[in-house]
Formats: structure tokens, sequence, C-alpha cells
């Protein structure tokens, strides 16, 4: 609803209330004026009893929580005092007219005392009730709109999780794995035998590098040999070895040299091996000299 639809619903309910208030105006000051109040006190009776219920309508449209239940008790309890009086006034014919006395409210003592009470009661309950409104308004903070929207947002979301609760989610059941299929017999073929077995090269092992200067104490008394000397001590030692048996591995072990020279001697014997094999081949197949 925009500003202007809002407008006119306040004036209507100001037409409202204020033709009401007309309506119960003559009860309310003939009830005073049956109690013993003086011109000028039934005249200003009506605002003590409708005005009242129309500042606890205010306070009630402004305050929020208890301060409003509270406004709303005072605005219903003060409703129900006036619907009681303009009753009384419906009933009682004598209350009529501008030439009213002092009189009794009802026939019956225990319900005109009753009556009597309220309607003496009701003005000073104004004092005390209209006071406690107007403090309760003039002292009232209203919350920011951040909270308001947080407020907002939590109800919101408790009621999707309410939602969420109440409504399960459906289980499937889980699928049922496919029967497997027959095993299948296979013919292997018999092994024809065992394989031969080869002689592979055993590969030697790295060695680590010293990684800071060897003191003289540690360091070997061998003199150091020439890769000359090298070649023509492993070849001594290597004489009677088969090809199978030169490895690198090997020689390293017999001559006590490093890996490193000991592939390099290795290779050295193999190339002489096999050149000797290629000139001795040479040879037997040369013609035999015919001795004359």
């Amino acid at each position: 609803m925009n500003r202007f639809g809002k407008t006119l619903l306040v004036l209507a309910l100001v037409v409202v209330v204020g033709m009401a208030f007309r309506v119960s105006w003559n009860a309310l000051r003939d009830i005073a004026r049956a109690i013993g109040a003086d011109p000028t006190a039934s005249m200003l009776y009506p605002f003590v009893v409708d005005g009242l219920m129309a500042l606890a309508l205010i306070a009630t449209l402004v305050l929020t929580g208890r301060d409003r239940v509270f406004a709303l008790r005072v605005l219903a309890t003060y409703t129900a005092a006036s619907l009681v009086l303009n009753y009384v006034h419906g009933l009682v014919p004598e209350l009529h007219g501008e030439s009213v006395d002092w009189g009794q409210l009802a026939d019956w003592d225990p319900a005109n005392w009753a009556l009597v009470l309220l309607a003496t009661s009701l003005p000073v309950g104004a004092i005390y009730f209209g006071s406690d409104l107007v403090a309760k308004v003039l002292h009232h903070r209203p919350a920011p709109v951040a909270d308001e929207q947080k407020s907002t947002q939590i109800e919101t979301n408790r009621s999707m999780s309410d939602l969420g609760e109440s409504a399960p989610e459906a289980v499937t059941p889980a699928p049922v794995p496919a029967a497997l299929p027959a095993p299948v017999a296979v013919d292997v073929p018999e092994p024809v035998g065992p394989a031969p077995l080869r002689s592979v090269a055993a590969e030697s092992t790295p060695t680590r590098r010293a990684t800071g200067r060897v003191p003289e104490s540690a360091r070997t008394p061998r003199p150091t040999r020439t890769p000359d000397q090298l070649l023509s001590e492993a070849r001594e030692l290597t004489a009677d070895w088969s090809d199978v048996d030169l490895t690198a591995e090997g020689i390293r072990k017999a001559v006590h040299t490093s890996a490193a020279r000991a592939r390099t001697l290795r290779d050295a014997l193999k190339t002489e091996r096999a050149d000797n094999a290629v000139t001795g081949s040479r040879q037997d197949d040369a013609p035999l000299a015919t001795v004359v």
C-alpha cells in the first residue's frame, strides 16, 4: 500500500473513532452525573474513558513486544468498561435527559455498588495507565532495519529447515549387480622344455665420490699405476678367463682398481681378444707352402 492509501486509512479511522465517541458521549456524561459529578466533571468524563481508549490504540501501533501486549490489555479493559456503562445507561430510563441527578445505577444494591466502583475507578486508572503508556512510547527505540532483516532471515531459515525435516528425501534402492558370466575353459599348451639360461654380466655398483680431501694417513701406500701397467697386469690375470667371465666387476676385484678403470680395461681386453681371433683365423686359412 502506498502513502496515499495509508493516509486515507488513517483518516477513515479518525472519522469512525470520532463518531463512536459522539455516540458514547451522552451515556458516559449521564453516568457521571448519577455518581455525583458536577456539570463540568460530567462533561469531561467521556474524555477520560474514551480518550484513554484512543491513547491505548495509538500505543498499540507504536510499541512492540511486551509493551504492545500491555497496551492491548489497557485498550480491552477500558473498552469493556465503556460497554458496561453504555449498557447500564440503556437499561435505566431515569439516567436519560438533561435533569439527571444523583441516583442508583441498579436496583440491586451489590450490582449498584459494583457499577459505582467501576465508574469512579476509571478516572484514577486513566491517570495511571495513561502515564505508563506515554512513558513507554517516549522511551521506545525502534529496532534497526538490519536487525529486522536478520530476524526475518532467521525465521525463514527455520521454516525452511522444518520443511526439509518434514519431507525427507526418498531413498533409492541400490542397484543389484548383474550375474557374472560362467567361466570358460581355456586350453593352455604344455611347456616344451626349460628355457635356456643366459649369463648376464653383473653391473658394478656406482661408487660414491669423495666430497673432501683424503688425509695422508688414510691414503693407500700402493704406488700409483699407469694405464699401461694396469692393462698389462689385467692381461696376465685374465689370460685364462673366458669371454663370459671377462667383466668389469671381475677385473676390478682382480686388479684392485676403480670401476671406471675396470670398464676401460674390460673394453681393451675384449678388443685385443677380438683382434687376436681375427688374426688367428687368417693364418689358419693361408695355403700350405710346398716343400721341394
